[in-house]
C-alpha cells in the first residue's frame, strides 16, 4: 500500500461537476479561509471507503496525503490515522500517532474545518492519558492558525467524553474574544457538550461570560436549554 495508489482510489470518484460546488462550500476563494485549496470531486463516503482500505498505511506514506493539495487527500489521512489511533492497543503506540498528528497540524495540513472535525475530537483521546494536557491547548489556542484554535477547542471533546470539564472552560475563555466565525461555533459546540455532562456549569460559564460572547457562539452553547431558558440568555446578550 501506498499514498499513491490511495490517491489514486480517490482519483476514481473525481466528478468535475462538483468541483466547483466544494470550492464554494469550503470558502476557497481569495481572502477566504480555504483560499486555493483544491477538490477532486468525491464526496465524504467516498473518501472513508478509500480510508477504510488504506488504514494500514505507514505513518509515513499517510504524510504524503497530509502533503496533497487535493482537499480529499488531507481528509482521507485524517480519517486513516483515527483508525489507526482506535486500533492502537498501547499508549506508547497512540502517542507515536498523535505526536504524528501535531505535526501535520503545526505544518497547516489540518486546514480546513472538515479535517479538524473529524479528527481533533478522537485524537484528544490521548490527553486523558497524559499528566497535563493544558500547556498544549493553551498554546494552540493562542496560534495565529484559525486551524490551530479550532484544534485546540475540538481536542477537548475527548476530555468531555471523559468526564474531566475543566479544559473546555479554560480553552473557551482563551477563544472568547477571537474573530473568527469558525471558532466561535466551534466553542458553542464544545460548550453544548460540556451541558450535556454538567448543565450547572454551563450555566456558571454563561453567567460569568454571555454579556460578551460573539452571539453565534452563545446561540450553538444554549441549543439543548429549554426555551425559555434560551430567550433569556439571548436577551442579556443585546
Amino acid at each position: 500500500m501506498s499514498a499513491k495508489v490511495a490517491l489514486e482510489d480517490l482519483k476514481r470518484f473525481s466528478r468535475s461537476k462538483r468541483v466547483n460546488d466544494l470550492a464554494r462550500f469550503y470558502k476557497t476563494a481569495p481572502g477566504e479561509y480555504g483560499e486555493g485549496d483544491l477538490f477532486l470531486g468525491g464526496s465524504v463516503p467516498e473518501t472513508r471507503s478509500v480510508a477504510k482500505r488504506h488504514k494500514n498505511l505507514e505513518l509515513q506514506e499517510i504524510e504524503k496525503l497530509f502533503k496533497s493539495p487535493f482537499h480529499e487527500a488531507r481528509l482521507c489521512a485524517a480519517i486513516i490515522i483515527n483508525l489507526q489511533f482506535k486500533a492502537a492497543k498501547k499508549t506508547q503506540e497512540r502517542k507515536r500517532i498523535f505526536d504524528f498528528y501535531l505535526k501535520q497540524v503545526r505544518a497547516e495540513r489540518v486546514n480546513n474545518w472538515d479535517i479538524v472535525d473529524v479528527s481533533a475530537p478522537w485524537m484528544g483521546v490521548y490527553l486523558s492519558e497524559v499528566e497535563d494536557p493544558m500547556p498544549l491547548l493553551i498554546k494552540l489556542s493562542k496560534s495565529k492558525s484559525l486551524w490551530q484554535r479550532r484544534v485546540s477547542i475540538m481536542l477537548t471533546f475527548a476530555l468531555i467524553r471523559d468526564g474531566n470539564l475543566e479544559p473546555t472552560i479554560i480553552i473557551s475563555k482563551a477563544l472568547l474574544a477571537d474573530d473568527e466565525d469558525l471558532i466561535h461555533k466551534a466553542v458553542g459546540w464544545m460548550l453544548r457538550e460540556l451541558g450535556k455532562k454538567d448543565v450547572m456549569l454551563l450555566r456558571k460559564f454563561l453567567t460569568q461570560h454571555s454579556h460578551i460572547m460573539p452571539r453565534t457562539m452563545l446561540r450553538y452553547s444554549i441549543e439543548k436549554l429549554p426555551e425559555r431558558e434560551r430567550k433569556k440568555w439571548l436577551a442579556e446578550r443585546k
